[in-house]
């Protein structure tokens, strides 16, 4: 049985993440791997009620602290019911978000802490780490277009903070990939988007070529 391999992709808002995550699922595919193609907050049926919950949150809304909660929450079930038992079966995990997102919105721009978050992963979800982070990077301007096309002036509770937010956040992706160079790739996505799922294939191909 081949090895299950754990793929996420991260970034600010409406950098395509979605978008690449499928387009790779649909590749590996067509080479005859099993995917599981998932996101965070999501991929399980207790985690979708727990993002349901971030995005529309009740009342006043979450404060960071039980922001942060309520994302190790969602991340334990999906890690604990999907992800694991996706990679002990040899399949590829692609991913929409994972811990890195947690690290970037509630620690760095949320002003939590880098520690908190990573001792809540390591509680809630054994620490598990993708074999590869793909950041996508955008300018501003192409990141605005994209988000005026999709949301159309509607954003949930955390696309919908301040610009200064947004920018720290986007800071903190890059900021990692800096700091932890063998786990990230930093992908440009600006171009078409045939464009950039090319360059995410030349940054899974040596995932591929380990492949036992």
């Amino acid at each position: 049985m081949r090895k299950g391999r754990f793929v996420a992709f991260e970034g600010g808002e409406g950098r395509g993440k979605s978008t690449q995550a499928r387009l790779l699922a649909d590749e590996l595919e067509s080479r005859g791997r099993e995917v599981a193609l998932t996101r965070e907050p999501g991929g399980t049926s207790g985690a979708e009620a727990i993002r349901h919950l971030l995005l529309s949150p009740p009342g006043e809304g979450w404060t960071i602290e039980a922001e942060a909660l309520l994302f190790a929450a969602a991340r334990a079930d999906h890690v604990a019911h999907r992800i694991r038992p996706a990679l002990e079966a040899g399949q590829w995990v692609i991913c929409d978000r994972f811990l890195d997102s947690s690290r970037a919105y509630q620690a760095i721009a949320g002003g939590l802490g880098d520690e908190v978050v990573r001792r809540l992963h390591e509680f809630g979800s054994r620490g598990l780490l993708p074999d590869l982070t793909i950041v996508l990077d955008c300018s501003e301007e192409d990141v605005s277009e994209r988000l005026q096309a999709r949301d159309r002036g509607v954003s949930d509770a955390i696309g919908g903070r301040e610009a200064t937010y947004h920018s720290a956040v986007n800071r903190a992706f890059l900021d990692f990939a800096v700091d932890e160079p063998e786990r990230f790739a930093v992908i440009a996505g600006k171009g078409s988007v045939e464009e950039v799922h090319h360059r995410v294939l030349q940054a899974v191909e040596p995932l591929l070529r380990s492949e036992s």
